[in-house]
């Protein structure tokens, strides 16, 4: 089988209106794929900058795939949000990536988005506070249920990733690497 060796990390975010932060995350791919190693979900720490702009995780992802072919590639789907000082939390966007599929170093930024709601929700959450959020957060990959969406931009969640991939050559994939001489 292929393998896919998916090493870096959560650097953190930017351009969210509020502070004290955190993003959850989970990778998901599809059914030629087998997680060998790694933790497939996970949450970072609160982050509250002092300039309130630039957030700063640098939360670990170190995970390994074998596959059976490209289909289902793997992604990360997030959800960044906001805890506030009575400890609430309320939601500051979702978002989606897919892994690179080509081996290397990439900073990839992926930006988030969430909910508008209606006239009743937006001043409900003004007056009291909570933002929409989706019933079903699978919609945040699926294209189809995402179109129709009513949404507002979030911020960037910005990720440093590096992607080994093994045994390719054997199944007849080009991946850009070199054959060792």
């Amino acid at each position: 089988m292929a393998e896919v060796h998916v090493i870096g990390e959560i650097v953190g975010g930017k351009g969210f209106a509020s502070g004290g932060l955190f993003c959850k995350w989970t990778v998901t791919c599809g059914s030629a794929w087998r997680v060998l190693e790694g933790t497939v979900e996970g949450q970072t720490q609160v982050d509250s900058p002092q300039d309130g702009e630039n957030f700063f995780w640098s939360h670990p992802i170190d995970l390994h795939f074998a596959c059976k072919g490209l289909q289902g590639w793997p992604k990360i789907q997030l959800e960044v949000w906001n805890q506030g000082l009575f400890g609430q939390c309320e939601l500051c966007g979702y978002g989606f990536c897919h892994i690179p599929t080509t081996p290397g170093t990439h900073q990839v930024e992926c930006v988030t988005w969430k909910p508008r709601g209606s006239a009743r929700d937006q001043l409900s959450g003004f007056f009291l506070g909570g933002a929409p959020q989706l019933r079903d957060s699978s919609a945040v990959v699926s294209s189809s249920s995402r179109c129709q969406l009513h949404t507002v931009t979030g911020g960037q969640v910005i990720f440093n990733i590096s992607v080994l991939l093994r045994n390719f050559d054997r199944y007849g994939i080009e991946t850009g690497q070199s054959a060792p001489t």
